[in-house]
């Protein structure tokens, strides 16, 4: 039997648990004590820590490639066997890893990193725009053939975002018109709930932005960071989600550092007390995202839009 859509799992997962998503960033200096001594050791023990306090509260996990890569093959060894844990746990896995380059190589980069049988078996992996429409052709091609996802870079969480993406091409920003950009695309994931495997990453720091993101592509999931450490809230984070049977739906807020070094865990020494500091932050940010249970004021009823064909 196919397995459904991506969009549709990850659209079932965060009505079941809510749309944090959390963020497994494993910085070694961050890691406690008791883990034992920085290394790709304690990196894999750690992150195996954190999906055991995520299942059951969160559909989704978020792994960065980056600290698991300094470890060279001992760490990718590691980040292999953390994405079959998450996957093992019933944790949907967008590996954040913004990979991009043309023809054959993207295509490696696709087979590599996205959907059953790949080394790293992804359900969505983030990758980079900027080297135009063709390069991303390869990653749209291979979620279609394995029901995953692709989250492409918008308008990003990070101070430096407006150097380049806020260019002005033709009298609008270049995040808007690499939004408009993606609209076939989004029509060609779309899944049976409404919504398609096309993700973006539209920043939770930018809310007037997302908002237009969200009407430049209606039915396009979205990644949010910039919540909780990166000092947005959490009704700056749901600007462009809609209302859905059980709160916010249209994508997934990522918190890395607010759930995984919550200052209590940093100070505790047993593991009995830091599982308990995860579950507190993990409870408090499951909450905060839930209960403004609409969009910010302003965002368009995207929830209606949904149910209708895409144009």
């Amino acid at each position: 039997m196919a397995r459904a859509n991506f969009a549709d799992r990850l659209v079932a997962a965060t009505r079941r648990h809510g749309v944090l998503c959390v963020g497994i960033d494993p910085a070694p200096e961050k890691i406690p004590a008791l883990f034992g001594p920085p290394g790709p050791s304690s990196l894999e023990s750690f992150c195996r820590a954190v999906l055991a306090r995520c299942s059951g509260k969160v559909g989704v996990v978020k792994p960065q490639s980056a600290f698991f890569e300094t470890y060279g093959t001992p760490g990718v060894l590691a980040l292999e066997r953390v994405v079959d844990a998450a996957h093992r746990a019933d944790l949907l896995v967008i590996l954040d890893a913004k990979r991009n380059d043309i023809g054959n190589t993207a295509q490696a980069y696709a087979r590599a990193l996205l959907g059953p049988g790949a080394p790293l078996p992804a359900d969505c992996l983030t990758v980079n725009p900027y080297l135009g429409m063709d390069s991303l052709e390869p990653f749209f091609a291979r979620a279609q053939e394995t029901a995953c996802g692709v989250a492409v870079l918008v308008r990003t969480s990070n101070p430096g975002a407006q150097d380049f993406q806020g260019l002005s091409v033709d009298g609008e920003p270049l995040w808007l018109r690499v939004a408009q950009a993606l609209a076939p695309a989004m029509r060609r994931l779309m899944g049976g709930e409404g919504w398609s495997s096309l993700m973006v990453v539209a920043g939770a720091t930018a809310p007037a932005e997302a908002l237009a993101i969200r009407k430049a592509l209606p039915h396009a999931l979205f990644l949010t960071p910039g919540y909780g450490a990166q000092g947005a809230t959490a009704e700056q984070a749901l600007a462009g989600y809609s209302r859905g049977p059980g709160g916010p739906e249209g994508g997934v807020v990522n918190a890395s550092r607010a759930i995984l070094y919550p200052p209590d865990a940093a100070k505790a020494e047993t593991a009995a007390a830091w599982e308990a500091a995860l579950d507190r932050a993990i409870d408090t940010a499951r909450m905060d995202l839930q209960t403004p249970a609409a969009p910010a004021s302003g965002a368009p009823p995207i929830m209606n839009a949904a149910k209708d064909p895409p144009a």
